[in-house]
């Protein structure tokens, strides 16, 4: 259990937090944050020593700033977070905060194996500049995290959360989904807003938009691959790792949905779907860095035990890039 005070101090910065007004949120109003729109998820760099390049994030950063991103995912999947400690998740965020336009919204990653964690890891996250917390889903005892289970959870993060929650559902790393009825619950709460799913399930994520559709909660494609069906189906921006590399190609891909111009929505699409597959389910994480190097960012090594590609895998990853025109 979370002693006294820090149940003092966790409330006290829900209560600081909820009379904030970034981007449209909690302004006394009712109203959710609305997160629609492309976010790169933020990879971590690394030197050779493994210990974190705050200096090559920043540089990333501002080049990334220069495409019409809604925000920045920190401290997610791509960022590598189980291997940092926590206070190099902390760090991280605070780093991208102060290097980050400030226009744009930053979601920081907050998600710990406990309850308990995951709210002192959430209010931290709210206190070094995170404008809402993106929370993955509990899961190393996942044969007991039923709905009930991950809605108490997720129920308790949100009460005390300074800042608006994003339920976050990767089944390819967790080997959990987080179910559709617990979704559906889970909408109603008035501090969480949405949910990024990775799982690429469109039937799926058109049921989720149906079902929360009486709520003001939206939903994010957590790839690229997917990005135009998602948009089909009511999903309204997507947190695509391609955007690391190929950023205006992924907002080019949303501005086509959002203008009804699906026939090159789909030529585009067709176009990205294999270099997306490289850089997530193929290669991973060292496939993603190994592109940014190539496109003009600092991908760098990875922390053990992620290892770099082999010179057949890197080859691999080059084909599915210049075989779409993009290299």
């Amino acid at each position: 259990m979370l002693g006294r005070g820090v149940w003092s101090s966790v409330r006290q910065g829900l209560s600081r937090g909820l009379s904030r007004n970034v981007g449209g949120w909690a302004s006394g109003e009712g109203r959710k944050v609305d997160i629609a729109g492309i976010y790169p998820p933020v990879t971590t760099p690394f030197t050779a020593t493994a210990e974190v390049d705050y200096g090559k994030l920043e540089e990333n950063l501002h080049k990334l700033g220069t495409f019409p991103f809604r925000g920045f995912v920190v401290q997610g999947s791509n960022g590598e977070f189980p291997f940092l400690t926590s206070s190099e998740r902390l760090e991280v965020v605070s780093r991208v905060r102060q290097a980050m336009p400030k226009d744009k919204l930053l979601l920081a990653g907050s998600g710990c194996e406990s309850t308990q964690a995951t709210v002192e890891m959430t209010v931290s996250m709210a206190q070094v500049g995170a404008d809402a917390a993106i929370v993955v889903t509990p899961c190393y005892y996942r044969g007991r995290m039923s709905s009930a289970a991950l809605i108490h959870h997720y129920t308790k993060v949100a009460d005390l959360s300074p800042v608006p929650v994003v339920l976050y559902s990767v089944p390819a790393n967790t080997g959990l989904a987080l179910p559709v009825d617990a979704v559906v619950t889970l909408s109603q709460h008035p501090n969480i807003v949405g949910i990024k799913d990775s799982g690429g399930d469109v039937t799926r994520m058109g049921l989720m938009v149906h079902k929360t559709r009486r709520q003001d909660f939206q939903v994010l494609a957590g790839s690229a691959g997917f990005l135009l069906a998602s948009y089909a189906v009511g999903a309204v921006g997507g947190v695509c790792a391609l955007a690391n590399v190929l950023g205006a190609q992924v907002c080019q891909l949303e501005r086509l949905c959002l203008t009804g111009q699906w026939e090159d929505a789909q030529k585009l699409q067709h176009r990205l779907i294999e270099p997306n597959t490289a850089v997530t389910r193929r290669f991973g994480i060292p496939g993603l860095k190994k592109t940014m190097d190539w496109f003009g960012y600092y991908g760098g090594p990875c922390r053990a035990p992620l290892q770099e590609l082999s010179p057949t895998d890197e080859e691999e990853l080059r084909m599915d890039f210049s075989s779409n025109g993009w290299l």
